[in-house]
């Protein structure tokens, strides 16, 4: 990883830290969130996975308003950082642990790299 690659990466984890404290105290499920990018093909690559605990609250919180208020901040805030995105629903992912352990029996790793 280049210098300017580490600098970005802190700024984008900086950035989705104060993103999470902030739906872990205001949504219902709401876990944690984490971002994984191939630098050499940055920001196409970049993806943000924000993750809660069952299916049924990612359910409801994809049916909110709440889930496009969230994409938009995360969007504006990435942004601010020059880091444009065509479509964000390419790069902002909702998911749960629930299908993490049922689908790749709660390997993240494995997981957000078939995302």
């Amino acid at each position: 990883m280049r210098k300017n690659d580490k600098k970005i990466d802190n700024q984008l984890r900086v950035m989705l830290t104060e993103i999470c404290e902030t739906e872990l105290d205001r949504t219902n499920g709401f876990a944690w969130l984490t971002h994984t990018a191939n630098y050499s093909n940055f920001p196409s690559s970049l993806k943000i996975a924000c993750v809660f605990d069952t299916n049924d609250e990612l359910s409801q919180f994809t049916s909110s308003q709440s889930a496009s208020a969230l994409t938009s901040l995360i969007q504006k805030r990435c942004e601010a950082l020059g880091i444009q995105f065509k479509r964000a629903s390419e790069h902002i992912i909702y998911d749960s642990e629930e299908r993490c352990n049922s689908q790749h029996q709660g390997n993240w790793s494995k997981r957000l790299k078939s995302l």
